[in-house]
This record gives C-alpha cells, sequence and structure tokens, in this order.
C-alpha cells in the first residue's frame, strides 16, 4: 500500500511538472517583439491606429505581447503593394493595413475602389459593419491572416497644381500619381488623365518637381504634409473612393497565443478600430468642415462638385465599375449595392 501511495505521489508531481513545462513552453513561445507594419505612423490617423492597439494590447497583456510599430512599411522596403503577402508569410506579424494596398492579392478588396460606390460615411459603414464586412474577413482569414476590425483611411480627394478640376474634361492630359493597384489606372485613364503608379515616398519629390501634376488621397494628409508646399493648390473633394483599413494578425502568430490573449488582441484591435475611425473623420462630417476651411487657409483653392458634375465623372468611370464587378465577383458587389441602398442616413 505504500510502494502504491509512493507511486501515486510521483505520478502526480510528474503531471505538475509535465503542466508546468508545458505553461513554460507555450510563454516562451511569446516574442520579445512583435512587428506591426503601418504605411503612414502617428500623428497620423493611420499610425494613431496602431500605437492605440499596440498600446492596449501591451497595457491588457502586462507586457507579454508587446507590438512594436513600423510605419513606412519598411519591414518590405516601402513596397506597399507586398505588405500582404509578406503577412502571410511571417515577414510581417500583424498590420493595420489598406484595402487597396492588399487588392493585388486579395480581388474582393477592389470592392472599395469601385468608382463612386459609397456616396458617404453611412455607405462606408454599411458595408464594413454589415454582411459584406463578414464576407471580406472570411476571404482574408482563407488567405492566411486573421482579421479583426476594421479602421479607415477616409475618402480620397484629388489635388493638383494646375488648375480647379470641376469635370472630366479639366483632367485630360494631366500627371496624376496613383497607388499600384490596377483598378486606379483604369480609373485615371477612363478620365483622360496619365495615371502614374508610385510609392508615396516616391511621389512627394515628384510632386515637388512638377515631374507629376496631382495626386488622390484623404485630406488629413495635406495638412500634415503641408502639401501646398509641393505645388498642390487646387483640391476637389468628390469622394470617388474611401479606403477602410483592417487589422489583421498574421495566422501562426496568432495560434501561438492563449485563447485569452487573443481575446484581449482581438477586442483591442476593435476598440482602437472605432476611435481611430472617429479620429479619420474629424473636420469632415461636421456641418461646416473646419478640415476644408484649414485648406482653404493655406492659400489653396477648394472645390466641391455639385450633384450634376459629380454625375459626370460617375458615368464617364461607369464602364470600369463594370469592367471591375466581374473581377471582385457580382454576388459581393450586389450585396454591396443592396446594403448601401438600405443604409440609414
Amino acid at each position: 500500500m505504500k510502494i502504491r501511495r509512493t507511486l501515486i505521489g510521483l505520478a502526480a508531481v510528474a503531471a505538475a511538472l509535465g503542466t508546468f513545462t508545458t505553461a513554460a513552453t507555450a510563454q516562451a513561445a511569446y516574442k520579445a517583439e512583435y512587428r506591426m507594419s503601418l504605411v503612414l505612423g502617428p500623428p497620423t490617423p493611420w499610425g494613431q491606429a496602431g500605437k492605440v492597439w499596440s498600446d492596449l494590447v501591451k497595457e491588457r497583456t502586462q507586457g507579454r505581447i508587446n507590438m512594436k510599430l513600423y510605419p513606412g512599411v519598411s519591414l518590405i522596403q516601402g513596397d506597399q503593394t507586398r505588405e500582404f503577402s509578406a503577412l502571410r508569410q511571417g515577414v510581417i506579424d500583424m498590420a493595420v493595413g489598406s484595402t487597396i494596398n492588399w487588392s493585388p492579392q486579395v480581388k474582393e478588396l477592389n470592392l472599395f475602389s469601385l468608382p463612386f460606390l459609397m456616396p458617404d460615411y453611412a455607405a462606408i459603414d454599411a458595408l464594413t459593419q454589415g454582411e459584406v464586412g463578414k464576407k471580406i474577413f472570411a476571404t482574408l482569414d482563407k488567405g492566411g491572416v486573421v482579421p479583426l476590425a476594421w479602421g479607415e483611411n477616409g475618402y480620397r480627394e484629388l489635388t493638383n497644381s494646375k488648375r480647379p478640376i470641376k469635370s472630366p474634361e479639366d483632367l485630360k492630359g494631366m500627371k496624376i500619381r496613383v497607388v499600384g493597384s490596377p483598378i486606379f489606372s483604369d480609373m485615371f485613364t477612363a478620365l483622360g488623365a496619365n495615371p502614374t503608379q508610385m510609392s508615396w515616398a516616391d511621389a512627394q519629390p515628384a510632386l515637388s518637381s512638377g515631374a507629376v501634376d496631382g495626386q488622390e488621397n484623404p485630406l488629413f494628409l495635406f495638412t500634415i504634409l503641408k502639401m501646398h508646399t509641393v505645388g498642390q493648390k487646387y483640391v476637389t473633394t468628390w469622394g470617388y473612393v474611401a479606403d477602410p483599413l483592417i487589422f489583421v494578425v498574421n495566422k501562426d502568430i496568432w495560434n501561438s497565443w492563449t485563447p485569452a490573449d487573443q481575446k484581449i488582441v482581438r477586442e483591442a484591435a476593435i476598440e482602437a478600430g472605432k476611435q481611430e475611425i472617429a479620429i479619420a473623420r474629424k473636420g469632415l462630417v461636421e456641418a461646416d468642415k473646419p478640415l476644408l476651411k484649414d485648406i482653404a487657409a493655406m492659400g489653396v483653392t477648394v472645390t466641391a462638385l455639385t450633384p450634376a458634375e459629380r454625375e459626370a465623372f460617375v458615368k464617364a468611370t461607369r464602364p470600369v465599375y463594370d469592367k471591375w464587378k466581374a473581377t471582385i465577383g457580382p454576388d459581393l458587389v450586389k450585396t454591396a449595392e443592396a446594403a448601401i441602398a438600405a443604409r440609414k442616413k
């Protein structure tokens, strides 16, 4: 009986040691630092998204998960369009990424770049927070990353150094910097412009030298980067596309965390996304749109299209919309159109 009790005792000790070893191994699997890729750093809304997420996670995990921000997509030599592939491969651990930049690898993300699909912020929310958002997340999950939450880079407005843009004819022959996504080249070609794909790092000197006439980006960049100093004297608010951001984690990294830490990271991403969307829209959702007043105060001509003027751009880009609808998936586009039609304004 004594021998049996001793064996039982030894078994209990072994089991306890095994549990301890497993826990220690799991803890040891955590990296000292996790690499978060961002195109823009603080003080932009995009950079704030990453900082808020990182801060919340570090605090709530008592430092078990420490996310370091790498703005300028520096982990992949500044090539924005390689970010999603690098995420899947584990070169990047997590990111707050652009639907535009990831669209070459995930064709469904081109949905948000369909010209003039989303007429207002309520339309963006109807997509990201509804059935379309769930479908997109399911696609990303199958693609090898874990999507957690939505953020926002904002509506991309047109700036240039030549003249006010009120019609497609005003764009004819103008050299416009566009991101490396083919749908953007198609759109500006349809409008008679000369689209030039280049990274943002290359775009700034090109604008400054006059090698490129204009570009399109969210307006928070205009004030932060003082784009009037690189010849951008004219702004047209046309709201032709918006760029939602997505908080994601590499799947292997995600699986290395405990369920409790996964829950913390997910909830922190959702919270950071909500905060960031409010930051991205500040100055543009108020009745007097103070951000536009700030830009005008820089000596910049701000042009807001009338409904009739906007419709001319819609008509000119409709062939691009129809072409890309087939690439994105007609069913997904139909679901998006229905959600926008049913939105609460």
